[in-house]
């Protein structure tokens, strides 16, 4: 008996904490802070085309239903199709865009339809925090 709590106690241990599969809450949030992370970096990288800067805004926020029209608009967009990272962004967000209709469609909660806030960002206290230092 001592032996087979052991071997559960060893076997528990070495299982990661987070052995439960993604939701699809889960997979559509950490998706979206990617496309908005990625979208930062090439706002802000030196070496991309100009035309990057032409690109319409890409801040996601799951819970609001905007969020929709936003990634059709953006994939749609016509320009900086030469530009790998605009390219592999725009796949991105294609597949959060299906993700949303499809597989997550009846999972998820729309809190609010204000398309402005998606064009406006809300900085977190942390980094308001560190853009004030």
């Amino acid at each position: 008996m001592k032996m087979l709590l052991l071997l559960i106690a060893l076997l528990s241990a070495a299982l990661p904490a987070s052995a439960a599969p993604p939701t699809c809450y889960s997979r559509v949030l950490s998706l979206s802070k990617e496309i908005t992370e990625s979208f930062k970096n090439l706002q802000t990288s030196k070496t991309v085309d100009s035309c990057v800067e032409t690109l319409p805004r890409l801040y996601l926020d799951i819970h609001n239903y905007c969020v929709l029209a936003k990634l059709r608009d953006f994939v749609a967009y016509p320009g900086c199709d030469r530009v790998d990272e605009v390219n592999e962004l725009k796949e991105k967000a294609r597949s959060l865009y299906t993700i949303l209709i499809s597989y997550c469609r009846r999972d998820l909660v729309f809190l609010t339809d204000d398309c402005n806030a998606l064009e406006i960002p809300i900085s977190s206290p942390i980094e308001h925090s560190i853009t004030e230092s």
